[in-house]
């Protein structure tokens, strides 16, 4: 097996152990790290959670002392300054291996690339990944690197739709319009999360729970969006946020709910609904990713609950995206898309009567 092929495959190691712990790193992104000689895997490890050491230091804990001839992989350029745990720069000047093969550098334009000096200022070779294993490590980290360049986080809106685009009947019934094979799905959905979120119609005819029901699974910030509409007690469990209360919703401007959970270390969050939220935040351009799970059943009832209410475009103002996966859960098909572009063309103007 030549470096590059070996290269790849310890960096898709370091990925692996970083997918363990997605949704549960928040404000940190999900790491991971494996030390090798050649081919022979000395360590790996993934940074656990806030607070936590880093995967570096869980990875060359297991190593044994010299690493002359060993090289570091790690998904992330190795931290450079001091938060909760020391940098990991450090520890890696202090333990030396050969080599450090770095998936993605810090998005944070202030550290990009200064760990990279640091090292080889040091005397350690360092090589930043390119082609498709350099992209997988950037779409692993970009909630976090999207809120800490920008201050918003990373937004997913999830709906499961009938074919013909609805999400209830005219009687607000939508369970099930998925079936099991795609509940299953938005259960680890939800864990990669750091927060779940849906408007206050939402909670008054489903009362959600909105967390992962899976064995050990953390437990996620609940983020109610309401405007009118008042939160009912037994909705305000632990862990919720009621946006005109807590996050300073003036119940128009989404952005600013948002800005306000990435101040609390959101980094990542998941609306399931409903339609007219989904919307409102496809109008206001703070939609990343789109998740739709169309099931194979027509209501063909126009007084049904629309999945996605925009408001009338002419079809050369068409909000467009572009798909980035397409997979079978079990009878439904999940469709997968991001915005085709940051800022849309403006919406048509009412008619006037002829």
């Amino acid at each position: 097996m030549n470096n590059a092929s070996v290269d790849e495959q310890m960096l898709l190691k370091a990925l692996a152990c970083a997918e363990g712990f997605v949704g549960r790193t928040a404000p940190n992104p999900p790491v991971g790290a494996v030390c090798a000689r050649g081919e022979t895997l000395l360590g790996e490890g993934a940074h656990q959670g806030a607070g936590t050491p880093h995967a570096e230091v869980n990875c060359l804990a297991q190593c044994p002392e010299d690493l002359s001839e060993a090289t570091l992989y790690v998904t992330l350029e190795p931290c450079s300054t001091t938060g909760r745990t020391p940098p990991c720069c450090e520890l890696l000047l202090k333990r030396r291996p050969r080599r450090v093969v770095i998936g993605c550098l810090d998005p944070n334009p202030r550290h990009a690339g200064r760990a990279i000096s640091l090292l080889e200022a040091a005397g350690i070779r360092v090589e930043v990944a390119k082609g498709d294993i350099a992209e997988r490590c950037k779409r692993l980290i970009a909630p976090f690197a999207k809120a800490i360049t920008t201050g918003l986080p990373y937004v997913r809106v999830k709906l499961a739709m009938t074919l013909d685009g609805y999400i209830a009947d005219h009687t607000y019934r939508s369970q099930w319009i998925s079936g099991a094979a795609a509940r299953d799905w938005v259960q680890h959905l939800r864990l990669r999360a750091d927060a779940v979120m849906v408007g206050a119609g939402t909670v008054r005819h489903d009362h959600p729970s909105l967390q992962p029901h899976l064995e050990e699974a953390p437990k996620k910030v609940r983020v109610l969006i309401d405007r009118t509409a008042r939160i009912a007690p037994e909705d305000r469990t632990a862990h919720t946020l009621v946006a005109t209360e807590d996050l300073g919703y003036d119940g128009e401007h989404l952005e600013t709910p948002l800005r306000a959970l990435c101040k609390r270390g959101v980094n990542d969050v998941l609306c399931e609904g409903g339609g007219r939220l989904a919307a409102a935040l496809l109008e206001q351009h703070l939609v990343d990713e789109l998740l739709l799970v169309y099931a194979p059943k027509l209501l063909g009832d126009a007084a049904a609950v629309r999945g996605l209410p925009v408001a009338p475009r002419r079809l050369p103002e068409a909000i467009t995206f572009i798909p980035f996966e397409r997979l079978a859960l079990g009878e439904d098909t999940l469709l997968c898309l991001k915005p085709a572009t940051a800022a849309e063309t403006p919406l048509e103007q009412p008619r006037g009567t002829e």
